[in-house]
C-alpha cells in the first residue's frame, strides 16, 4: 500500500509558482473529496438498511446471510471511504505546504 502512495507522489509536486486558477482548482478538489466521502457514507448507510431489511424477513430465513453480508460490506465501504478521504487530504495539505514555502521566498 505504501508503494501505491509513492506512485502518486509526482501528481501534486510542482516547481512552478501557483496562480489563482490553480488555487481554485485545489479548492474544487477538496470539495470533491468531501463529496466523495459523503457518497461512501451514504452508500454504507443504505447497505446497513438493506441488511437490516433482509434480517427482518421472516419467510426467507435461508437467505438471511445476505443481510449479514450487506452489513459487513457497509463497514468495509465506510472504511475505504474514510481511508481514501484522508489519503487525498494529506496529499493536498503537503501540496499547500510546499507551495506556501515557494511564495515566501
Amino acid at each position: 500500500m505504501l508503494r501505491r502512495l509513492n506512485f502518486f507522489k509526482d501528481v501534486f509536486d510542482t516547481k512552478e509558482p501557483i496562480i489563482l486558477r490553480d488555487y481554485l482548482a485545489l479548492e474544487r478538489t477538496k470539495l470533491a473529496n468531501e463529496r466523495t466521502l459523503l457518497a461512501y457514507t451514504r452508500t454504507s448507510l443504505y447497505m446497513i438498511l438493506g441488511g437490516i431489511a433482509f434480517l427482518q424477513l421472516r419467510d426467507f430465513i435461508e437467505i438471511r446471510w445476505i443481510g449479514y453480508l450487506a452489513i459487513g460490506l457497509s463497514v468495509v465501504i465506510v472504511f475505504i471511504g474514510v481511508l481514501r478521504y484522508f489519503q487525498i487530504r494529506i496529499r493536498l495539505n503537503k501540496f499547500y505546504e510546499h507551495d506556501n514555502e515557494n511564495i515566501g521566498s
